[in-house]
């Protein structure tokens, strides 16, 4: 039996189900669980025609007592007031307008339609809680001994169980209450009742109703409870646990309230590695992610068809976890997996059913990766599910399962024995056909079985020469969605290559210890390693260029049909993400520079407009997908060095206002001062950022792996002949430092 049932099995009588959420940060997925538990629980007690009524409420009386770091600097001020006295971060209405306006949303999406919204703020001002709020002044004893005896310590007779948001400054979360005469409330704004604010030391009496008072939250909760009448309210684990605000709030119930506490429901957490999710720590995904790439529908079966009890794992990056899902989701609502039926019905939204595609997520996200597969897609009708494969793959996609068409003839191919290159002379000369999919992938395995090629080698075969990969998607679906004349093309200068011989080696070796060095360590670790070292002396950098701006147009308007998918396949993104590894550095959190600077571009956001000399070595890096890094010589300290990173070494970042440790795994461009940089090509220093004002610039190019010296070389030449057109100045140094 589908556990909630199973849960509301023998429930009978009026229902009041109450929800609720502090609308004062991001809403992080595991903030979901509440709601859609509770509406799951109205839509059964609904469906078994019951009397029931669903309350979502958003706790906005409470104080601010934490703040996001972008609002550390606009925000501080309001620390201790209630959120919903503080201004919207975006100048529109409140704190919490802002971020419930965010949950509101994500409800509505997921089809939670809850019988009462309400603010709790609005509850106090209008005094709806004025009755509790006496009731609770009147019996503080009474919840002073439930709180010894919970606690196991003794309350004080000083203190009761009500804040007031003081006169004079406005905070609420530094004020106590230490008498009560039945109208009025005697209470002090104290300088260090909490850690997080502090008060104005104003000392006086107020009527604790209508706005002014509100109770602590273990006790608000249970005198919702008793206010509307609430008979099922659950709750998270963190508050659930035993001898919990959770079991206080229930005991407030029974023995100070007097009434029949609501059915107790803990649910357990969403986890993340085996980790607690947690959005201050950046552990797991905001809701709005988790809905991008699983939709509604998905999202609300991975909250309902385990047992609230039981913990789920979900750990979305470089894991199936996500496929698997919409996999589940599939079975059950074809019918193939019976356990799940009933969480299939109350994924759905509303009373509409949604058409299950037939193929599986997979399938689709390797669709989504081939050029000119739309229409395919379109007559599958696999509209929204093709999306969610596409952000899927974007972002959360292990790299086995990305695969991109190269331009160019992959390296791994000179590789190929001769059979599997007779292979591909039989497919170039087949391909002309008009072929069904099916067919062809037929013809695929007998052509290789007629040659004495394992199916295996003959399909590596294909791969290798289109992705670079040994394994990719159905190898029919990959070739017929290509132009059949760059099939041939391509299985031409396969089977029969152009001898080129490459010289990697740079032209111009630095040979400049008093300017930079490699340290040792480094390239013992990273022989591949080789960094481009150029200095140019009186520039004049200004802060917007006409003709330079007409050129970022242009350029932006080549990378049009950019995709975030293709970012991943680049060789150059490639070498980055793979040093990155090598240094414990998690690339999807801190991206190399061009990947970063690339995906703005791709996902339509834009380039930043800094000053001709950064801009223009941008428009190089976003040509050649190498990092460039330009700094103000006159403040660094040489020589500098590539090294890894000290223990306790810290860097101010350029646009942070306080300094980041490193890792001792982390490489860095250092000077005799200190670090510059951070992760080879990560973020600059703040203290030699180049400015307006700045005279001489200091220039690294970065390669490693398959950005070979000889690419470095040319990158640096390009990166100097841009600085110079749009910023003047004189050459005076330029080389390449290798391993």
């Amino acid at each position: 039996m589908f556990w909630a049932d199973k849960l509301l099995e023998n429930i009978n009588g009026k229902q009041v189900i109450n929800d609720s959420w502090t609308p004062s940060g991001m809403v992080h997925m595991g903030s979901l669980k509440g709601p859609v538990i509770h509406g799951t629980l109205y839509r059964i007690l609904k469906e078994k025609k019951s009397d029931v009524h669903f309350m979502y409420g958003f706790d906005d009386a409470d104080p601010i007592d934490g703040l996001p770091p972008e609002l550390q600097d606009s925000h501080s001020k309001y620390l201790g007031v209630p959120i919903f006295l503080s201004p919207s971060p975006d100048g529109n209405g409140s704190f919490g307008d802002f971020f419930g306006n965010k949950m509101k949303k994500l409800l509505d999406e997921l089809g939670i339609k809850p019988t009462t919204l309400y603010r709790t703020s609005e509850l106090y001002k209008n005094g709806v809680f004025n009755k509790a709020i006496t009731f609770v002044l009147d019996n503080a004893q009474k919840i002073r001994d439930v709180y010894g005896t919970m606690y196991k310590k003794t309350i004080p007779p000083s203190w009761y169980p009500l804040q007031v948001i003081c006169p004079n400054c406005g905070k609420l979360g530094t004020t106590r209450v230490t008498d009560w005469n039945g109208k009025e409330v005697a209470f002090s704004c104290e300088e260090d009742l909490v850690k997080w604010a502090n008060g104005c030391k104003t000392t006086g009496k107020i009527s604790p109703f209508n706005g002014n008072g509100k109770m602590p939250w273990k006790v608000e909760w249970a005198a919702k409870w008793w206010t509307f009448n609430v008979t099922i309210e659950g709750a998270g684990k963190d508050h659930a646990s035993a001898g919990g605000s959770y079991d206080v709030a229930m005991e407030l119930c029974n023995n100070v309230f007097k009434k029949q506490q609501p059915l107790k429901l803990a649910y357990e957490f969403f986890l993340t590695g085996g980790k607690k999710m947690s959005s201050s720590k950046g552990v797991g995904l905001t809701g709005e992610e988790l809905l991008e790439v699983l939709g509604p529908q998905r999202a609300r079966f991975l909250m309902i068809k385990t047992p609230p009890n039981q913990a789920v794992e979900f750990t979305p990056y470089n894991t199936d976890i996500i496929p698997r899902i919409f996999d589940e989701y599939q079975k059950a609502g074809k019918n193939e997996d019976p356990s799940n039926a009933r969480a299939f019905i109350f994924s759905q939204i509303g009373d509409k059913k949604e058409k299950i595609p037939e193929v599986r997520f997979l399938t689709i996200a390797q669709w989504v990766q081939m050029p000119n597969m739309e229409e395919n897609i379109k007559k599958m009708v696999l509209g929204e599910w093709a999306q969610y494969a596409k952000v899927w793959v974007e972002k959360y996609a292990p790299e086995s399962e990305k695969f991109l068409i190269q331009k160019d003839v992959p390296a791994k191919t000179t590789q190929l024995s001769e059979k599997q290159k007779e292979f591909l002379r039989k497919i170039a000369k087949e391909i002309s056909k008009n072929w069904n999919p099916e067919e062809f992938q037929e013809c695929i395995y007998t052509w290789a079985k007629e040659i004495g090629l394992p199916s295996k080698d003959a399909f590596s075969a294909i791969y290798i020469s289109f992705i670079g990969k040994d394994h990719g998607p159905k190898a029919a679906w990959i070739l017929l969605s290509l132009n059949k004349e760059f099939v041939k093309k391509r299985f031409q200068a396969i089977v029969e290559p152009q001898v080129e011989l490459k010289n990697s080696t740079p032209k111009k070796i630095l040979h400049r210890p008093d300017i930079f060095i490699i340290d040792e360590k480094v390239k013992q670790a990273f022989p591949s390693i080789s960094v481009g070292v150029a200095i140019i002396k009186n520039v004049t950098i200004k802060k917007i260029n006409k003709e330079l701006e007409q050129e970022k147009e242009i350029l932006l308007q080549s990378l049009d049909e950019l995709t975030t998918e293709q970012l991943g396949q680049y060789p150059e993104i490639i070498s980055y993400r793979k040093l990155y590894k090598e240094m414990k550095v998690d690339w999807h959190s801190k991206r190399p520079s061009p990947e970063a600077l690339l995906r703005r571009v791709a996902l339509k956001k834009g380039l930043y407009m800094v000053n001709s000399c950064v801009d223009a070595y941008n428009l190089v890096v976003m040509k050649q997908r190498v990092s460039i890094g330009a700094f103000d010589l006159d403040k660094l300290a040489k020589p500098t060095m590539l090294r890894f990173a000290k223990e306790g070494e810290e860097i101010l970042l350029l646009g942070d206002t306080e300094p980041t440790k490193y890792k001792t795994t982390e490489l860095g461009y250092f000077d005799q001062k200190g670090g510059y940089n951070i992760d080879f090509n990560y973020r600059d220093a703040k203290n030699s950022a180049v400015e307006i004002v700045t005279n001489n610039l200091y220039i690294n190019v970065d390669g490693v792996y398959d950005i070979t010296p000889e690419k470095v070389e040319q990158v640096l030449k390009e990166a100097c002949d841009n600085i110079i057109k749009y910023c003047g100045g004189k050459l005076e140094t330029f080389g390449v430092e290798t391993s």
